[in-house]
């Protein structure tokens, strides 16, 4: 719309300069607007500027807080680890779904996941796993299993929990099609680690 505005401008000195350029309220008038349009261009091509940069400094800092927030989640303390654990062993299914869920997302190295199990997260989500009455607790106990399995040292403390003929047992979902996944990634896993499975 801008640049539109400035042609017409532009166009409309052109024919001021030609019909009345000679007489000194032509030139005078001329002057004046080719200041005024001059002016006001370089007043639009700061704005742009301005709204330019504006908005390369709000990606840049929504960027950098986004990245900071992701790599200081997991390095919150083992309080917050241990409340984790904690949740699993609570009646309520609703608490148990919360612990499960944080420990997916605290599973993020061997460290995290090592340590985990050394709170008893392992051998607590395959209890949780074996005593669910839901859906959504099942796929939510499997999907912390999953993080956790992947390091072999997390998988021999998940197959030592008796994991293996829980997950066999679980049923699948028709609500949750990544419930099957789950079990078939998991007893994949066993099997490529040379765990019986066909029991």
């Amino acid at each position: 719309m801008q640049k539109e505005c400035s042609d017409t401008d532009s166009e409309f000195l052109i024919s001021l300069q030609k019909s009345g350029g000679d007489g000194w309220g032509g030139r005078y008038l001329y002057g004046l607007l080719s200041s005024s349009f001059k002016l006001l261009d370089e007043k639009t091509l700061e704005q742009d500027a301005e709204r330019k940069i504006g908005w390369l400094l709000k990606l840049f800092f929504a960027g950098t807080a986004t990245v900071i927030g992701y790599h200081l989640f997991p390095y919150m303390g083992e309080n917050v680890m241990q409340q984790s654990v904690k949740l699993l062993q609570v009646k309520d299914p609703l608490f148990k779904r919360m612990g499960a869920s944080r420990l997916a997302r605290f599973s993020i190295d061997d460290k995290r996941r090592m340590k985990i199990v050394e709170l008893g997260g392992a051998q607590l989500l395959v209890d949780m796993l074996a005593g669910a009455k839901d859906d959504r607790t099942r796929r939510l106990a499997l999907k912390a299993l999953v993080a956790i399995s992947k390091s072999e040292g997390a998988v021999d403390a998940i197959h030592k929990a008796g994991a293996i003929p829980v997950i066999k047992g679980t049923p699948g979902s028709s609500e949750y099609k990544e419930v099957e996944e789950y079990k078939m990634n998991l007893l994949a896993l066993f099997e490529d680690l040379n765990y019986e499975t066909s029991s």
